[in-house]
């Protein structure tokens, strides 16, 4: 990846796999990131991070449990494209401690429309499927069997430096892991 990377842990350790975005930074913390690249666990202040996103980052990473149907530990890459950021879940009252990918890109639709910035310009979301998120501290077996995948997935776009070229669109969803 080029330019500034912000790589964005999301989740509430206190309800067991929702924790996944927080323990994968935590893991990634033991690693060296390249210039360019900060790495912060949000945890579940999701207006904080909708306002950092406004310092001009290029690529964001947004790394949480992604419930999509998959197998307990699955583990999901998806491009988040212009328009797909919709809007707040139910159109309710925003909650700073409850703020999904998709009601963070939301708020920062509206964030930058009030402040003439741009968003980034590449939104990505390493999404893990969850197994438990019930009150409680720790991830599931298959989640946290996801943690380190998901660091190495999170080094291998690092690494990547060239995008891919006019006219070559990779899907909008690619499946990195299925546990058994």
């Amino acid at each position: 990846m080029n330019g500034r990377t912000l790589i964005a842990g999301i989740g509430n350790v206190f309800l067991g796999d929702d924790g996944f975005g927080v323990e994968t930074l935590r893991a990634l913390s033991a690693h060296p990131l390249p210039q360019g690249v900060q790495a912060v666990d949000f945890g579940v202040r999701g207006v904080h991070l909708a306002y950092q996103l406004l310092d001009g980052y290029d690529t964001v990473v947004l790394v949480d449990a992604t419930a999509r149907g998959g197998a307990p530990g699955t583990l999901y890459l998806i491009e988040v494209g212009a328009g797909d950021t919709g809007s707040a879940p139910g159109g309710g009252t925003l909650d700073g401690h409850d703020m999904s990918p998709a009601t963070v890109l939301a708020l920062l639709d509206t964030l930058c429309a009030g402040t003439g910035t741009a968003p980034p310009g590449r939104v990505l979301v390493l999404g893990c499927e969850p197994d438990c998120v019930e009150e409680g501290i720790g991830l599931s077996p298959p989640v946290a069997a996801a943690v380190p995948e998901a660091v190495r997935a999170l080094l291998e776009l690092l690494a990547d430096e060239e995008p891919p070229g006019p006219g070559v669109h990779e899907p909008a969803r690619r499946e990195l892991r299925r546990t058994p």
